[in-house]
């Protein structure tokens, strides 16, 4: 069980180190912590995906938790989020330390410029997956397939047509409908899931 702790505090410490720009840029870490160790599916990881944007906390962090526990109970659960959060502590306390020493270095600037295209490549690649599983009947498949055929599509229609009528209708109720477009989040949140458990129930 040692080896298990040990694995979990590595797998999530590799995450926190590398996964520059917030919550959502983890999910291609997350994504292949799941193939290659087996602890979760990609379905999971997109169930996960939702609990956490409707919970408070960062997703990589409620992934931790999440997958610790499910891998080796509260102890696994403990050792993984400190594996998660460990990097950004130790981070955080050297740029505290030097910061004000290196503020206008013109390295470091070059540096943070260097950064911001790799967050958002990064965030654009987790977007892509979330669209692709969620709006499509896109599936992507082994990394070891090779570039041309790692997605496939599953089932007859590409698109599913009840999350694309979902994600308009939040689009307009938050953004162009008067009454709506003022309400919290949470509502919608929570109308959310009402529905999709209705579509769970009718088989769509």
């Amino acid at each position: 069980m040692i080896g298990v702790y040990l694995r979990l505090y590595w797998e999530f410490f590799k995450t926190g180190l590398f996964a520059v720009g917030g919550g959502m840029a983890t999910l291609p870490f997350l994504q292949n912590i799941g193939e290659t160790t087996g602890w979760y599916t990609y379905g999971d990881l997109m169930n996960m995906l939702a609990v956490s944007e409707s919970t408070p906390g960062p997703i990589g962090i409620n992934m931790a938790t999440y997958v610790g526990f499910t891998v080796g109970g509260a102890p696994g659960a403990i050792i993984a989020t400190l594996g998660e959060v460990t990097p950004s502590i130790v981070v955080i306390l050297i740029v505290a330390a030097i910061l004000r020493s290196f503020r206008d270095n013109v390295y470091v600037d070059w540096a943070f410029y260097g950064l911001r295209p790799a967050s958002t490549g990064l965030i654009g690649a987790a977007c892509a997956s979330v669209v692709l599983e969620v709006l499509t009947s896109v599936e992507k498949v082994s990394q070891g397939t090779g570039i041309w055929n790692r997605f496939i599509l599953k089932g007859d229609d590409l698109f599913r047509w009840h999350g694309l009528l979902l994600a308009a209708l939040l689009l307009a109720l938050t953004n162009w409908v008067k009454p709506t477009k003022k309400l919290h989040p949470i509502v919608f949140i929570a109308l959310s899931a009402v529905v999709g458990v209705v579509f769970g129930f009718a088989g769509a």
